[in-house]
């Protein structure tokens, strides 16, 4: 037995990198391979327990072999990513297609446990393969860069491992939580009111959607749906795309959200929804809510909320309510919130939430608020709307640039018309009709080949007009394949006008593929309410500079040149 074991252990070890058997270099063996030397250990001791051939004196693990590992493992996110989070000249990424991916990386979980040199050389590659969200140049989405303080909060959670349901489990998070939500509640303006944190946006508006309705019939949470009238919530139709995905999973249906008309900045129009109430009672409907946005989600448009929560005031419907979390959501698990504990049982805030587990995630805020102060928060937000306002002054001057509209907030969207594209007429009457052709044949997703783009269109056949349902489209019996050699799109033997369309349709997809290979920057871009493809630059992370924003529109110019 003994024999085996030295020859099983030397071989994983030459395996790891190793040439002569070295019994002072079992730390840096994998985990199964100490469990193998510690039962052997074991059997020699007189006072060994067994049970069903399983020893169970002393631990399983090795302490010192891990908190080695821990200490190696830091080491690299240090160098890999903290110490690499403001520079520049790192790529944003390191673009692998999928398939690619799957050869590079050692995916395949084996019956064995790999040594502690393995398992480092593959943390090494998944920060090298991954998307450095925390770059300067990252400007993907909603990201808000890399912070020292929330991060070194989410190393201390991660470590502690806390679950954020009673008192006794976790107290310092559950008070730190209490003093976050009191605060945010001041700074709104409200003398009382109650809260939990989330996972995030899409969580949060499911829990407020399920809310209204516990407010309209609080009967739903013992009969369920059975007996209920038809249930009709309104949400702008720039609203985030949760709100539908929560009216599914609520079982209230996704054609009885009212997606109500907005102006051209996406602000709901009040009048449109006093209307889409007044439809919905004639329907023999049942209103329950209404769903503003602050800052939505692509144009970054808020809501007139003071018009909106008159409408709400008149007709009965739910825009805001404190204090009901508890009521609609406690189950009263007498396994986890016993009445007759010996400390204040009503800092065992568990009952709120749809989750047992939930992680404490107010701590990461608190720890940077607690650090920069309100001050250096407020400092934060002034600076990225001034870099907002600073590209936005910036795309003006420049030539091919073009903005979508003045931004009300820190989202900047705009199209780049390469060079190619400029002798196309232009005007309002020629965006106008770029538009309109755009509504009426869109481009649905377009599949990226070895030579060329192969884009199916769909043509709108209904809904396009409906306030409340989605637009229908039907496939087109065509496509169109755009070459990726971008000197061959004039060629294409299309419609001018739909020329047009997809041509300023690809510009932005062919732009963000190129940036991604590169590793250069990431921006995202999207077509929306009919306009063609544009880019979407929300200024957030606190790394960024005025030179990233300059960077950004040279490095578009750049890579689309030959465009």
């Amino acid at each position: 037995m003994e024999e085996k074991l030295k020859t099983w252990v030397q071989s994983d070890y030459r395996q790891c990198g190793g040439s002569v058997w070295d019994p002072f270099s079992l730390p840096l063996l994998s985990p199964s391979m100490h469990v193998g030397v510690c039962k052997q250990e074991m059997l020699q001791k007189k006072n060994a327990v067994l049970v069903d051939g399983v020893i169970l004196n002393g631990p399983i693990m090795d302490s010192k072999a891990g908190e080695k590992f821990v200490e190696e493992a830091c080491k690299i996110i240090m160098e890999e990513i903290v110490q690499k989070a403001d520079d520049v000249t790192e790529k944003v990424c390191e673009w692998q297609a999928p398939e690619k991916l799957k050869q590079t990386l050692d995916l395949e979980m084996r019956d064995t446990g790999e040594c502690h040199q393995k398992i480092l050389q593959l943390c090494r590659d998944v920060i090298k393969y991954s998307v450095k969200t925390n770059h300067p140049r990252f400007f993907n989405q909603l990201y808000a860069g890399m912070d020292y303080y929330s991060l070194v909060a989410r190393f201390i959670t991660e470590a502690l491992n806390p679950s954020v349901y009673t008192y006794e489990v976790s107290p310092v998070f559950l008070l730190v939580e209490e003093a976050v939500i009191k605060k945010m509640i001041e700074f709104i303006g409200w003398e009382e009111g109650d809260g939990i944190f989330n996972p995030g946006g899409s969580v949060s508006n499911m829990y407020a959607m399920n809310l209204a309705r516990y407010k309209f019939c609080p009967e739903i949470k013992e009969k369920g749906l059975s007996g209920l009238p038809r249930l009709v919530l309104f949400a702008s139709e720039e609203c985030h795309y949760s709100m539908k995905k929560a009216a599914s999973f609520l079982g209230i249906g996704t054609e009885n959200v009212y997606f109500i008309k907005t102006d051209e900045r996406g602000k709901m129009i009040p009048e449109e929804l006093e209307k889409q109430v007044q439809r919905a009672r004639k329907e023999g409907s049942a209103p329950f809510l209404v769903c503003a946005t602050a800052g939505t989600t692509v144009l970054g448009a808020f809501d007139p909320l003071d018009k909106i929560a008159d409408i709400c005031e008149k007709h009965g419907l739910w825009l805001h309510v404190d204090g009901l979390l508890k009521k609609c959501y406690s189950a009263e698990a007498a396994y986890l919130f016993q009445q007759d504990k010996f400390y204040d049982v009503s800092y065992d805030t568990g009952d709120k939430s749809i989750q047992c587990s939930r992680r404490p995630d107010a701590f990461k805020f608190w720890l940077m608020w607690k650090a920069l102060g309100t001050t250096g928060l407020e400092e934060r937000v002034n600076r990225a709307l001034a870099l907002a306002r600073y590209l936005v002054e910036e795309i003006k001057k420049r030539e091919g640039f073009q903005l979508l509209l003045e931004p009300e907030y820190a989202n900047v969207c705009f199209w780049y018309i390469p060079p190619s594209l400029r002798k196309m007429e232009e005007g309002p009457e020629f965006w106008q009709k770029l538009h309109q052709e755009a509504e009426a044949c869109l481009v649905t997703s377009a599949q990226s080949h070895s030579d060329a783009y192969i884009l199916p269109l769909a043509r709108l056949k209904a809904g396009g007009n409906n306030p409340h349902s989605a637009p229908v489209w039907e496939e087109v019996p065509w496509v169109v394949a755009m070459p990726k050699d971008a000197a061959l799109w004039s060629q294409l033997h299309v419609d001018v006008a739909l020329r047009e369309i997809v041509a300023f349709t690809m510009v932005a997809p062919v732009i963000k593929e190129r940036m991604m290979k590169k590793g250069s920057m990431m921006l995202g871009y999207q077509p929306h309410r009919g306009k063609v493809n544009f880019f979407r630059q929300v200024v957030i992370s606190p790394q960024v500079s005025r030179e990233d924003m300059d960077f950004l529109l040279d490095e578009i110019e750049l890579l689309a040149e030959d465009l």
